[in-house]
């Protein structure tokens, strides 16, 4: 079942608000932001309860705008920092807490460092985020990597420099280390204990040193991480092992936008892109492996793999990293109908699935298959 909302603004950011595991309920209620307009936006949406009775049936769950709030400058990256407050990064350079105040349905600026990544003679975009409660990690085109915490005012840690090229998207591994991607093709990983300014671990795509634009890290093994670049090519990365890519597979036409596994069933990843389209990547496992790392069959085991802790059993080879021989077991799935403009953002919680478009349209699945 598939909605689509015309919104008449560009999408450059859609994330669902995270719900609590324990209530196995599905996301209702997300957040976008606006690039490229006039006057941009974060936004916060209801999907409400489809077959609910009265008004709702007219809408078959069709998303209702909630509350809005003027936002300067073009929304770069977008994060739920708990159920409550939303991160965002501008184009201004600025970084900001809003909250959704649940009550009376408004949005309010809580916290804001106007203009955290800077250059002497301007602003300079901010082009990523990452929280990790209070915790907040934001990097830029100016290269710097900055550490918030939330209801503190000053910053906590800047590294100057961190790179000599934009840095385009970041991520935590642990919660003391990040890993950032950046315009000449490299992964950097973080170790924020450290006071040295220098990463802890460079990774690099080979040759070309195209630019990577998106990154996530595998829910539970922390050492596998997906990026997404200029060539439209998905990356597979074990960062144990070399400072190469542990798979490259043809995804996109043209630039990936963002990559996401799924949080509780990581056999599914997620990738959107500049050509229009969205891809559902599924690894259908070879029989001899565990039950729980193949995906649907017995839910109990799968809900179990969900909540494996951190690092998880290490000798359990995920299907991503099964190397070429996997290719072969890798199905994708076009999820939309064809699309001419870029597709900037998705996310994916439970069986819903959200993505945001140039074409000024939100498209809502809640039917996914994983």
């Amino acid at each position: 079942m598939e909605s689509a909302k015309y919104v008449s603004q560009k999408i450059s950011k859609t994330r669902w608000r995270p719900v609590s595991y324990s209530s196995l309920q599905q996301p209702d209620i997300f957040a976008t932001g606006s690039w490229d307009n006039e006057n941009n936006k974060v936004s916060v949406w209801s999907i409400g309860n489809p077959g609910g009775s009265g008004l709702e049936d007219g809408f078959e769950g069709e998303p209702q705008l909630i509350c809005e709030y003027k936002h300067d400058g073009d929304v770069l990256d977008l994060q739920f920092l708990d159920q409550e407050r939303i991160v965002t990064v501008s184009s201004t350079g600025a970084v900001t807490i809003f909250r959704h105040h649940q009550n009376s349905q408004t949005i309010s600026v809580s916290q804001q460092w106007a203009r955290a990544h800077w250059y002497p003679c301007d602003n300079s975009p901010s082009t990523g985020v990452a929280c990790n409660s209070p915790e907040i990690v934001s990097v830029g085109e100016d290269g710097r990597i900055i550490v918030f915490r939330a209801d503190q005012e000053g910053v906590v840690r800047v590294i100057e420099n961190a790179d000599s090229s934009t840095l385009n998207a970041v991520t935590y591994l642990r919660t003391t280390e990040v890993l950032t991607v950046n315009s000449i093709g490299q992964l950097k990983m973080w170790d924020l204990r450290q006071q040295s300014n220098s990463p802890s671990q460079i990774l690099l795509l080979s040759g070309d040193r195209v630019p990577l634009y998106c990154v996530d890290r595998h829910p539970n093994q922390q050492h596998i991480v997906a990026t997404g670049g200029q060539d439209g090519m998905l990356c597979v990365w074990d960062v144990r092992q070399g400072n190469m890519p542990f798979s490259l597979m043809e995804a996109h036409s043209a630039e990936m936008w963002e990559v996401h596994f799924h949080p509780t069933n990581p056999d599914h990843l997620f990738t959107c892109s500049e050509d229009g389209s969205l891809l559902h990547w599924e690894t259908s496992s070879p029989s001899e492996m565990p039950s729980f790392l193949q995906g649907g069959g017995n839910s109990s085991m799968t809900s179990r793999s969900a909540m494996a802790p951190a690092g998880g059993n290490q000798s359990i080879i995920s299907a991503w990293l099964r190397g070429d021989s996997s290719k072969s077991r890798l199905e994708t799935t076009h999820m939309l109908p064809s699309q001419t403009l870029s597709v900037n953002s998705l996310d994916v919680l439970g069986q819903c699935l959200i993505c945001g478009t140039d074409g000024e349209a939100i498209f809502v699945n809640r039917q996914v298959p994983v």
